[in-house]
């Protein structure tokens, strides 16, 4: 599992007074950054072997401008071309979002997905986890 901490800005928050739900698909996408690395050490855009095919954020409590979220990454499948991430963001010890993205390793040239090397796969297994409702 990989786990980054953040700091809140002020204008990741909302009329409400807490963190605006737009900003958990952005911070999930950095914190993936720890996984892009093992397809592109240097995160250049020009080699990148990687698509989207899904993204869902489930919101479970409210998070707060003020307090470091610690964002939480593993993979809770892996396939032959693609692959789970899930990942959840907790603030002060309890879970406040968590969601799920499907990451295809994919010939852009092509246009179509490839099986992942062996190499990739074996590093991706170290962060394979039986998937729970929650990482407490």
């Amino acid at each position: 599992m990989f786990t980054r901490q953040i700091e809140p800005a002020f204008y990741d928050t909302d009329a409400l007074g807490h963190i605006n739900n737009t900003r958990l698909p952005a911070w999930f996408e950095w914190a993936r950054n720890d996984l892009f690395r093992l397809f592109t050490p240097d995160l250049d855009p020009r080699k990148w072997t990687l698509i989207m095919a899904r993204m869902e954020v489930e919101y479970h409590a409210e998070l707060f401008y003020g307090e470091d979220v610690e964002l939480r990454t593993w993979l809770s499948r892996l396939g032959n071309s693609s692959f789970t991430v899930t990942q959840e963001a907790w603030q002060k010890g309890r879970p406040g979002a968590r969601g799920n993205t499907v990451m295809v390793y994919y010939d852009h040239a092509a246009k179509r997905a490839t099986p992942l090397p062996p190499e990739i796969r074996h590093e991706l297994e170290k962060h394979l986890q039986e998937d729970t409702e929650s990482r407490a």
